[in-house]
């Protein structure tokens, strides 16, 4: 039995909290939206023969397209760095459901496999912003190296040079200015 003296103390994050942390990092709602898609796309095939009149090998087709869209939608979810390959496919799978998959799911499927494929493809994970400890590090840094820090006397470069040595950048080399008359 633990007393209250050894219990170890650490903070409980809120269930909330680390799903909008997960979610905010990939593409959910395009992934969301292939996964309906894909679902709708696949299970009407599987439908019974009352609603579909006859399958035939028809239905595989439209089975698998199904598939490689729940497929994608979930690859967007657990591995957004294939995000580009993900939303390339949803939206080139969800437009040859609208030939080969009963108009791709009665139009529902296609329409939601499109959008959803965009999003895939459109989603850019946000960059992280530097903590404050890391910028005034680099902040003491950058000062400890000027040369009023160092007593070093300024080197006296070409503006051109010093842009480039900024940007990473060669210089730009500009025509004279011509004379009017």
């Amino acid at each position: 039995m633990a007393t209250a003296g050894t219990e170890s103390v650490r903070p409980r994050r809120r269930p909330w909290a680390a799903w909008r942390q997960w979610r905010k990092g990939r593409p959910f709602w395009g992934g969301l939206a292939a996964v309906v898609a894909g679902a709708e796309i696949c299970a009407l095939p599987l439908a019974p023969l009352k609603i579909m009149l006859e399958q035939g090998i028809a239905g595989i087709p439209s089975v698998l397209m199904g598939l490689v869209m729940i497929l994608m939608g979930l690859t967007a979810w657990f591995a957004p760095q294939y995000r580009a390959l993900a939303g390339i496919l949803t939206v080139m799978i969800a437009t040859a459901a609208l030939v080969m998959s009963n108009l791709g799911g009665f139009l529902f499927g296609t329409i939601v496999g499109i959008i959803g494929g965009g999003l895939i493809f459109a989603w850019q994970p946000l960059e992280a912003a530097e903590s404050p400890e890391v910028t005034g590090a680099a902040s003491a840094a950058e000062v400890a190296n000027t040369p009023e820090a160092t007593g070093a006397p300024e080197a006296t470069a070409a503006p051109e040079a010093a842009d480039a040595a900024e940007t990473g950048n060669r210089p730009h080399h500009h025509l004279p200015p011509q004379e009017s008359p």
